[in-house]
């Protein structure tokens, strides 16, 4: 079992995927076991600094195992990486939902 979290423009799988980690919106995460998705409000979106790293602190805290974002700052990155943490990079305009029916169907 795994949790992935999706950065979000939105609450719904329907949203836009959200370029940023750190100040994403929110964070769609979702258990590619169950199927089962939450999300999560991002309450360090307007932080004056450490977003990154304080998201990556939250994720680590909900127990996720690969973040799919569009970009990751460099302390963000290597807290992930130090708790094996898979990060992947897309570079695309899509959805949530986009995302989650391309890890269903690997």
């Amino acid at each position: 079992m795994s949790k992935i979290v999706i950065t979000s423009s939105g609450n719904t799988v329907k949203s836009d995927f959200d370029l940023r980690f750190g100040r994403a919106a929110w964070f769609c995460i979702f258990d590619d076991e169950t199927k089962e998705t939450k999300f999560y409000e991002n309450e360090h979106i307007n932080a004056n600094h450490g977003a990154g790293t304080q998201v990556a602190e939250k994720m680590l805290e909900l127990k996720v195992t690969k973040a799919i974002s569009g970009d990751f700052g460099p302390k963000a990155k290597e807290l992930l990486d130090k708790f094996n943490v898979q990060m992947v990079i897309v570079q695309e305009e899509t959805t949530v939902e986009s995302i989650i029916n391309k890890l269903i169907t690997k």
